[in-house]
């Protein structure tokens, strides 16, 4: 399976990075991992509502202008699906066996997703309802498709 996040903005974190780079390197065995980060629109200073739609559009639609055809395409939300480890290990199961071959996910910048990005998702999930940076994000998604290979996998997750 491959695996292909597109995400908004850079990581300038190193312990950030640092988790990113050993989740990348654990999940390595079992598939690929590809990571686009594309640059955040500028945001005008106190933007109206208005504004920040467009902000959020334009973003929305450079990331989608990068998911591949035929890619599975789950996008993270707060006001997602909650979502289980064992309900996304399921659902990753269920897409391989149906034939898929990669999935995408989007994770969006500092101000969210545009609605487009909702609508043309097949799945909206969310970590939970706190808030947190769309950086952080990253690295939990790459460690909850970790912990969803090993379930998958019946594997220990610790060792």
């Amino acid at each position: 399976m491959k695996y292909h996040i597109i995400s908004i903005g850079k990581i300038k974190e190193k312990y950030l990075t640092a988790g990113m780079d050993e989740f990348l390197k654990r999940l390595r065995p079992y598939g690929q991992v590809e990571i686009t980060a594309l640059p955040e629109e500028k945001m005008p200073d106190s933007p109206s509502d208005a504004q920040k739609r467009q902000v959020l559009d334009k973003e929305g639609e450079k990331m989608l202008g990068r998911v591949r055809d035929g890619s599975y395409l789950i996008a993270l939300d707060v006001q997602g699906d909650l979502a289980s480890s064992e309900k996304i290990a399921a659902a990753i199961a269920d897409l391989a066996l149906h034939g898929c071959r990669e999935i995408s996910f989007i994770i969006g910048g500092p101000f969210g997703l545009a609605d487009c990005v909702r609508r043309r998702a097949d799945w909206c999930i969310s970590f939970g309802r706190i808030t947190l940076t769309h950086q952080m994000i990253r690295l939990l998604l790459l460690e909850q498709l970790y912990r969803a290979i090993k379930i998958n996998r019946h594997e220990p997750y610790h060792w």
